[in-house]
């Protein structure tokens, strides 16, 4: 439920809504429009190369390497965002917050970027689209990715004061996503219908498992 509700003070009850889809609470990063459906990879590490992997100890001995290693860097990310738009992928959606470098090759190369989702949100998503984390420096960084979601829309969402991000993904299950939009004159009235509205879903569930049994 915590994932599947958002609260927006200053507005009247009656404003409330429910919106297909997911409302994740953070502004794009980087947000290209693009209409159709969307492919979409998760990621949970850095798109930007490291010099050296975990227990190694990368030695830079001189100005001249040191500006070489960064040239690599730059032309791997540039690579690797290359091979996303050649996958046609147009959302990137993170649990970490991506270097200056992805920004700027996700914006060449028209892909929008969300960062810093929770790992309940991305556990939420993953249970929607049934994909798992895309791993960009695996054996095969040139062929087809296969861990893509399909989103129908993204697009950014206004709550009040707050810039969001409104998709809907294409569900691999019955469960079809909606967000309810919960509005109030103050912090306290939304925290209280939450609590009402969650108690009321938890009975329910736990109505129909009964049936069901």
């Amino acid at each position: 439920f915590a994932e599947l509700h958002a609260a927006v003070a200053g507005l009247p009850v009656a404003s409330s809504r429910v919106l297909p889809g997911l409302v994740l609470r953070r502004d794009f990063t980087a947000y290209c429009p693009a209409g159709g459906d969307l492919r979409a990879v998760l990621v949970t590490e850095s798109l930007r190369p490291a010099l050296s992997g975990p227990g190694v100890e990368f030695v830079v001995d001189s100005e001249g390497r040191y500006e070489a290693s960064q040239h690599w860097i730059t032309r791997r990310t540039g690579a690797l965002m290359s091979h996303l738009q050649g996958n046609n992928v147009k959302l990137l959606l993170s649990s970490v917050k991506q270097e200056e470098e992805v920004i700027y090759y996700a914006k060449l190369h028209g892909i929008s970027v969300v960062e810093c989702l929770s790992e309940e949100e991305i556990a939420l998503i993953q249970e929607i689209t049934g994909v798992s984390p895309y791993a960009p420096f695996g054996d095969n960084t040139h062929g087809e990715i296969t861990e893509t979601a399909v989103a129908t829309f993204c697009q950014p969402l206004l709550l009040g004061s707050k810039r969001c991000v409104h998709v809907g993904f294409t569900s691999i299950c019955a469960f079809q996503p909606h967000c309810l939009i919960l509005c109030g004159p103050v912090d306290g009235v939304n925290e209280q219908h939450a609590a009402a509205l969650e108690g009321a879903f938890t009975m329910l569930q736990q109505l129909f498992k009964t049936v069901d049994q």
